[in-house]
């Protein structure tokens, strides 16, 4: 099977969240498995290319499309790298979405209805780069409309031709980020009137929506969590979108995203203090006590130090975080916190440090390194994101033995087990429900916990760093996905190929 993993970002090259992250472990991961993948992604600016050139492919222009080129770079990991070269459209300082500034840039719909184009185009007898791939793997908003260009192109064609056009499959990483442009844009951008629609088409309240092209014209729809499969089909987290995807239900599935265990690995990581493991926890501490070391936290073996790695934005439940930070503080904690986010809830957290200097302490920015060294070396992790498609920290938490606290969201609550479940399997702390109470309880268990039973919290750190979190088993689920709509398969009437999976019921609502 050839597969094209078509995407707007990938890490290390390019990378604002999670999205990043997948680009860059699920194609190998897929490729490990027999399949033959490419991945499509802009040329930015300033990007740190590794690897070889070893094909350079004319993109002609066409009508508004500017004349581009692809480059094909081999990395040497078994997936080669497809870079999209448009100066005029991605030579540009800055995050890929907008400018220094973070405002957009206003030529987006253009921006990523080219790269969408050309990810569509690999999938046809138009290929042009020489190879054709048989699934289109778009993700989110910025290469969502490619599935539309495959069903128009589909539809356009005869009988004989249309199993020759690749099947595509959108991945929603976060549905909060939609695409959505003026609806002038449609024509621009080759959309044919027809795929317009409000009820079956790309037109979201009177504009047109990327995202919602995605979800009406993929062969496959599938979310980074099967939480959040069924999260999206509801108005509160839906984003206007859930009509669209409860009607396409039977198209939908959730597959937990998995992490890189050669990165996040407490046994060989060269960023930790110690090498630990399940069966040998003394280099925890070893890390712990770095850790307070590098942040002038005070080294108090009373003390519980708890972590926190991430958007500093009120989905995450930073708000939360400082208004329970005082009693986090008084009831015997400590606070190692990394990130950067809305400009207020930076401010209030550094106030907070300066009122507790030898028990809170936050650091602005990114830095890989410390981030290895908070999950490492902290007791516990806090996530209480208000909705989390997947996250990956709660998952580098367990695997550190760092047991998280978490909200019952998405990824989070596919992922963590509650301490408190039958069985001894916990191995974090699952808040009830999404509030400032539940989030203070929660912090209060664990407290509790780390201080007056040990041999439960060991038994905790061990569940987690027992788990499997690797790559390999969703790639197993994405390449069972991708097999239901391969062209050739049993078609619908309309000439999308039929899945071989259903996760929930379909109803007529927008």
């Amino acid at each position: 099977m050839k597969v094209l993993f078509a995407t707007s970002e990938c890490a290390p090259l390019v990378k604002t969240g999670g999205l990043g992250d997948v680009s860059a472990a699920l194609p190998p991961a897929i490729a490990a498995l027999g399949h033959e993948v490419m991945l499509l992604m802009p040329a930015y600016a300033d990007m740190p290319l590794q690897g070889r050139i070893t094909g350079w492919f004319p993109v002609p222009a066409e009508g508004p499309w500017p004349a581009a080129q692809l480059l094909r770079v081999d990395r040497g990991e078994g997936v080669p790298l497809l870079l999209l070269a448009c100066p005029q459209l991605y030579a540009r300082s800055g995050p890929p979405y907008a400018d220094a500034a973070g405002v957009e840039h206003p030529d987006n719909a253009l921006r990523f209805g080219l790269l969408s184009r050309v990810a569509a185009l690999i999938g046809t007898p138009r290929s042009p780069c020489g190879w054709t791939a048989d699934i289109v793997h778009a993700n989110d908003w910025p290469t969502a409309l490619a599935p539309l260009y495959l069903r128009q192109w589909r539809d356009a064609a005869g009988a004989a031709d249309r199993s020759r056009i690749a099947a595509s499959m959108v991945t929603v990483h976060n549905l909060a980020f939609q695409g959505v442009v003026p609806m002038d844009w449609a024509s621009r951008l080759g959309i044919g009137g027809a795929y317009l629609g409000v009820h079956d088409g790309a037109e979201f309240w009177g504009k047109l929506s990327m995202m919602k092209a995605g979800l009406q014209f993929a062969d496959a729809i599938t979310t980074v969590s099967p939480t959040y499969a069924r999260e999206i089909q509801t108005p509160e987290l839906g984003f206007g979108l859930d009509g669209v995807l409860r009607t396409r239900a039977d198209r939908l599935q959730g597959i937990l995203n998995g992490i890189d265990t050669d990165i996040w690995n407490p046994l060989r990581d060269p960023l930790i203090e110690a090498p630990f493991s399940a069966d040998r926890l003394a280099g925890k501490a070893a890390c712990k006590a770095a850790l307070r070391r590098t942040l002038g936290l005070a080294e108090d073996d009373k003390r519980m130090l708890f972590g926190l790695v991430g958007r500093f934005t009120e989905q995450k439940g930073i708000d939360w975080v400082i208004a329970g930070a005082e009693r986090l503080v008084c009831q015997g904690g400590q606070l190692a916190i990394l990130g950067s986010g809305d400009r207020a809830l930076e401010t209030a957290l550094r106030a907070l440090a300066q009122k507790h200097p030898q028990h809170v302490r936050v650091t602005v920015g990114f830095d890989e390194a410390l981030a290895h060294q908070i999950e490492a070396g902290s007791d516990s992790f806090l996530m209480p994101s208000r909705f989390e498609p997947c996250g990956l920290n709660q998952m580098y938490s367990q695997a550190y033995g760092t047991p998280p606290v978490v909200t019952p969201t998405g990824g989070l609550a596919d992922s963590v087990t509650d301490a408190a479940a039958p069985g001894g399997g916990g191995t974090g702390f699952v808040m009830q429900g999404g509030s400032q109470a539940a989030f203070d309880e929660a912090v209060a268990r664990a407290l509790a916990c780390w201080k007056d039973t040990p041999d439960t919290w060991r038994r905790l750190q061990r569940n987690g760093m027992q788990r499997d979190f690797g790559w390999p088993a969703s790639a197993r689920a994405y390449v069972r996905a991708y097999t239901g709509i391969l062209p050739g398969a049993d078609a619908d009437p309309q000439g999308a190929p039929a899945l071989s999976y259903k996760a929930g019921t379909a109803a007529a609502e927008y």
